[in-house]
């Protein structure tokens, strides 16, 4: 799946050159989008390798109104019997890397990829005081997927610097 974030809409010519442009690689038969959607993304606030390329040649062939492209993956998962949240969660858990995707259910939702905000203040994750579990929360409340070596690692780390890391 590709998504365009549009400074305006293109004309009908800028559309056909934008579907020329996103239509690559091998293609699959047409596929059903029965089941239930497991749509990988970028993680929103990023910005791919492909997204960044993509985008420079939309640019070079004209396109000045694309603001960026993006790709994505649509799984449609069909089973005998609607899965449950827990078991979509599961699934795609093995289809997507946390570190660099999230996972969507809706197309509609997608638009995220393209959302603006102002940056958070800069805190500090209280390990002096809080230890383990203050980093433990951190790592929940920003998505950074620490094993908990690494959190015990950051955390006897900053004891010894005798400082609390900093969040942004």
């Amino acid at each position: 799946m590709h998504f365009a974030d549009l400074a305006e809409p293109l004309s009908d010519s800028g559309a056909e050159t934008l579907k020329a442009l996103l239509t690559y690689g091998p293609r699959e038969e047409k596929t059903s989008t029965k089941g239930q959607l497991i749509l990988v993304v970028p993680r929103p606030g990023t910005i791919s390798p492909w997204s960044s390329k993509a985008t420079d040649i939309a640019h070079n062939c004209g396109l000045n109104q694309v603001v960026r492209v993006e790709r994505g993956t649509a799984y449609y998962v069909h089973a005998h019997e609607m899965l449950s949240e827990e078991q979509l969660a599961v699934l795609a858990a093995d289809l997507h890397d946390r570190m660099v995707e999230s996972v969507l259910d809706d197309l509609n939702k997608a638009d995220v990829l393209f959302s603006h905000q102002q940056p958070a203040p800069v805190t500090s994750v209280d390990t002096l005081g809080g230890g383990v579990e203050a980093l433990k929360a951190a790592n929940i409340e920003l998505g950074l997927a620490l094993a908990d070596d690494e959190i015990g690692y950051l955390v006897d780390s900053f004891n010894e610097l005798k400082r609390n890391p900093y969040r942004c």
